[in-house]
């Protein structure tokens, strides 16, 4: 027993004020009338009579209630033993990472060795489940208390490509809980990666149902080297064009030569020695990527020597194929507008497209069909002929490009198009009169966030209705400057002005290039797709005009990686490992994605002792006791039973106390 003020004993010295009332106060007797005195006899009265205690019951009774209020001051506690808390029904879930990093070594050898270990400690009647994570979370095993079975789910954990996300951990482990209604005992087999905390850590919180222990794997600093990027066009059309730049990166390495190797279709085209600072990066460019034609599988290799060879490649897919021509139709001697156009397009490192161009009066006879694209450029009318196979190219899923200028005043309507023309508004150069583009459709593919518009001039530019079509540029009197019509699968692009340097000075501008290079690259459907995408992305199989048709993906290990049903029904599929997906469509076309492992992985810096601490200390209060453990003591406060006892005491001797100055009035 203590005392938590005990200064406040200091007050026991008031117990001597119930003595002083009952033996030391000084004895009275009240004087009684009587007539003579001569009869009694005269004697001398003893005071030791008066100084006995009086009413022993009632002094016990006050001396008592003194000492209890003073000791309610000094607040008194006893030492209690906590005893552990018995979480019923609790289950023992054995989280075990399996992402990239874990196949450094024998990590995850030594993950599901220390699982199985914890699991045969487990007693009779103690279920447990098994779960696999990475990036997203498997379960490996029913809830049980069947060793053979929870020993099978460690068994099957194999190691993955996946990023570790110890958030999705958390997730999944919160709605294990609220679905069970059952405490969870949570042990964690992991090496521990700092890159797999969230940036929020928000998302670590844990339910108060759960309780996490932590067995870090092979858990510290050690050095590796990884190719992080490449940079590597998606498709070729001239090998003299191509490079191929890569990025090699070191974690916690000292200054050392790695060999970076360029392969091709199983076959190395060259190799060069780069120098890694301490925990840097560096650089290779390959100034040739000599592709034969058709889909070919790329990778570039490093010689690291760690102990995670998964990272020390990099897949990337380029296809060859040839540059698809498009039609540039403009009046006889008016060749300004193609001049720029193809000029851009030169720029731009643009060679998709080589343009064939063609006078007005030589095209009556040229069929669109073949052409990617066709431009329009400030040309006047056209024969009825091939007017009406632009219109028919256009429904099938052409495209067109129209530039308007003085040719379009005389008409009055865009050609192709049925949008009505109603003038031109035309400002000269001299004074500065001109006009801006005051507002761009950021998502327009043509612009796409590029806002540098404002310091182009132009000065003449045709008004056009756009009536249903898509306006996704406007002058700063509200001039339509850039329309997107759709007619049945394809589109007619109008720009309102010319592609020269007379209406406007827009081609003597940087923001000139991209918007020509954009452009035609919408207009010939030409998908700016990567050269690699990260493991856990997702690809869209088809479209809705493409439902019930099968398409066929095969894996990096070469199997088939969708079931026949789910190859008819599928609209997309994730690529779960790195190497290439081959996806053969059903229209025939076939496409090879390359797929690499997030290299936040290869950054094997465990998490800071004090971060892992937070995470496991965000379920308060409900951390489990193994048995056999000492419980915890902790201080218990008396002063709610002092102070019930002053109540009855002081109750009691009111009560007494009233009785015994009622006798004595009788008395007297």
């Amino acid at each position: 027993m203590g005392f938590l003020t005990p200064w406040f004993l200091g007050g026991l010295v008031a117990v001597g004020l119930p003595v002083w009332l009952h033996l030391l106060r000084k004895h009275k007797t009240t004087p009684t009338p009587f007539s003579s005195l001569m009869f009694f006899e005269q004697r001398t009265q003893s005071s030791i009579k008066h100084r006995r205690l009086r009413y022993l019951i009632l002094f016990a009774l006050r001396t008592l209630l003194v000492i209890l209020i003073v000791l309610a001051f000094a607040h008194p506690y006893v030492r209690q033993q906590i005893l552990p808390l018995t979480r019923s029904g609790e289950i023992t879930v054995l989280a075990i990472d399996n992402s990239l990093s874990m196949r450094s070594g024998d990590r995850l050898a030594q993950a599901k060795r220390a699982a199985k270990s914890l699991i045969g400690g487990l007693r009779g009647g103690e279920r447990g489940q098994v779960i696999a994570f990475g990036s997203r979370v498997a379960v490996m095993s029913e809830i049980t208390d069947d060793h053979t079975a929870l020993n099978g789910g460690v068994d099957a954990i194999e190691p993955s490509d996946a990023r570790t996300s110890y958030a999705e951990l958390t997730r999944s482990l919160r709605s294990i809980a609220q679905a069970t209604k059952l405490p969870l005992d949570v042990h964690l087999f992991s090496d521990m990666q700092q890159s797999g905390m969230p940036t929020n850590f928000n998302d670590l919180k844990l339910n108060a149902a759960v309780k996490l222990e932590a067995h870090p794997i092979d858990a510290k600093p050690a050095a590796n080297f990884a190719v992080e990027n490449v940079v590597a066009p998606r498709r070729v059309y001239d090998s003299k064009k191509s490079r191929v730049l890569v990025t090699v990166a070191g974690y916690n390495n000292q200054k050392s030569t790695r060999r970076v190797t360029l392969v091709l279709n199983q076959r190395e085209i060259e190799s060069k020695n780069v120098e890694v600072p301490e925990g840097g990066r560096a650089t290779v460019e390959f100034l040739s990527l000599d592709a034969p034609f058709g889909m070919n599988k790329g990778l570039v290799r490093i010689d690291s020597g760690d102990a995670l060879p998964n990272d020390d490649t990099f897949y990337f897919s380029v296809e060859r194929v040839e540059p698809r021509h498009a039609l540039f139709v403009h009046e006889a001697g008016n060749t300004r507008g193609l001049l720029y156009f193809q000029a851009a397009l030169d720029a731009a490192g643009q060679s998709a497209f080589v343009i064939d161009p063609a006078a007005v009066e030589q095209v009556a006879n040229v069929s669109p069909a073949k052409y990617a694209f066709v431009v329009l450029s400030d040309v006047g009318g056209l024969a009825p002929g091939f007017e009406t196979q632009l219109r028919d190219y256009v429904r099938s899923g052409g495209a067109v490009l129209i530039a308007l200028g003085r040719q379009a005043v005389t008409s009055s309507k865009v050609p192709v198009s049925d949008t009505r023309v109603d003038g031109s508004r035309y400002a000269g150069r001299e004074g500065e009169r001109f006009q801006t583009a005051a507002w761009l459709d950021a998502g327009y593919p043509s612009i796409l966030k590029d806002s540098r518009w404002g310091d182009v001039k132009f000065y003449q530019a045709i008004r056009v209705q756009p009536a249903k079509a898509r306006v996704a540029a406007r002058l700063t009197d509200g001039t339509p400057l850039l329309m997107d019509e759709q007619l049945g699968e394809g589109h007619i692009v109008v720009f309102a002005s010319t592609l020269d340097n007379i209406a406007n000075d827009f081609p003597v501008h940087s923001s000139f290039v991209p918007f020509i290079d954009r452009t035609a690259r919408y207009l010939g459907r030409l998908e700016d797709l990567p050269p690699s995408v990260p493991v856990g992305s997702f690809e869209e199989l088809r479209d809705s005009k493409e439902k019930g048709t099968a398409v066929d993906v095969v894996d990096p290990k070469g199997e088939r990686a969708l079931s026949l049903e789910e190859a008819t029904r599928a609209q997309n599929i994730q690529f779960t490992m790195a190497g290439f997906y081959d996806i053969r469509r059903p229209n025939g076309r076939s496409e090879l994605v390359a797929v690499n492992a997030d290299r936040h992985e290869s950054d094997l810096t465990p998490v800071a002792p004090d971060t892992l601490t937070l995470w496991q200390n965000t379920a308060q209060g409900t951390a489990g006791v193994t048995e056999g453990a000492e419980g915890e003591q902790k201080p218990l406060s008396l002063w709610w039973y002092v102070m019930l006892a002053v109540l009855l005491l002081a109750v009691a001797e009111s009560f007494l106390g009233n009785r015994h100055l009622a006798v004595d009035k009788e008395a007297a």
